[in-house]
């Protein structure tokens, strides 16, 4: 496909330059144009029943939770990120939305960290409702994203969008999403248990902060208008 076709479109300038770089044979002719996001807020009211009764049956609070939303795969990082957590002094949940039924690798991860035995970690299975999810995003206390490949990743977008406070795993993917609007760690031991218990103190408006940034960074570059603009601009062409 690199080799036939007359124009490459990469949505993450990470995958631009490996292409480049990998099939530099072929003199690719590539462009960047990131994916979307939807930035607009749930439409669910903090009283709503279907969101308070959703908390009341995973037994978990608004502004109380770390949350994870993503496909259950190694590649994601779930090891690194329920070690670490258990090694935090956190009071917080850490609430996976993600789909693990008949998933051997969380039974090989559950033998492996023990993780069920720290009532912190809940598997809350998946959320399919959208506003639901959105809601979910937006009353949690912070958002851990793990993913190490692919491009803009659609879930890192969308936590940007809604959640305050965004730990992201530092490479170049995520970097370049989002830049100052976030916070990172490696997966050297210790490195994501220490970012949890200093940002589990931070200051309210230092989070706000952050916050502020991370919807400047997708309002400006990941919005849909955006980046159908950028589309008509080349299909034009």
């Amino acid at each position: 496909m690199v080799k036939h076709a007359d124009l490459l479109i990469c949505d993450s300038k990470n995958i631009e330059r490996y292409i480049q770089e990998d099939y530099a044979l072929y003199h690719p002719k590539t462009t960047f144009i990131a994916y979307g996001a939807d930035t607009s807020k749930s439409l669910l009211k903090d009283d709503d029943e279907k969101l308070l009764h959703w908390y009341e049956e995973k037994h978990i609070k608004a502004k109380e939770y770390y949350l994870v939303v993503g496909r259950f795969v190694p590649e994601n990082n779930y090891e690194t990120m329920l070690k670490e957590y258990m090694k935090s002094k956190t009071n917080k949940d850490f609430v996976l939305i993600t789909n693990v039924e008949k998933n051997k690798f969380y039974d090989a991860l559950k033998e492996k960290t023990h993780f069920d035995q720290d009532p912190r970690i809940k598997f809350v299975g998946t959320v399919y409702d959208q506003q639901l999810l959105k809601k979910i995003r937006e009353n949690a206390y912070g958002y851990l994203h793990g993913h190490e490949v692919g491009g803009t990743n659609p879930s890192l977008l969308e936590a940007l969008a809604t959640t305050d406070l965004n730990l992201l795993l530092d490479v170049g993917f995520n970097r370049e999403v989002g830049e100052d609007g976030a916070m990172y760690w490696s997966k050297e031991a210790g490195d994501l248990a220490h970012l949890l218990d200093t940002v589990d103190v931070l200051e309210e408006e230092d989070i706000k902060a952050l916050s502020k940034r991370a919807r400047k960074r997708i309002d400006e570059a990941y919005s849909w208008n955006f980046i159908v603009d950028k589309y008509e601009e080349i299909l034009k062409k």
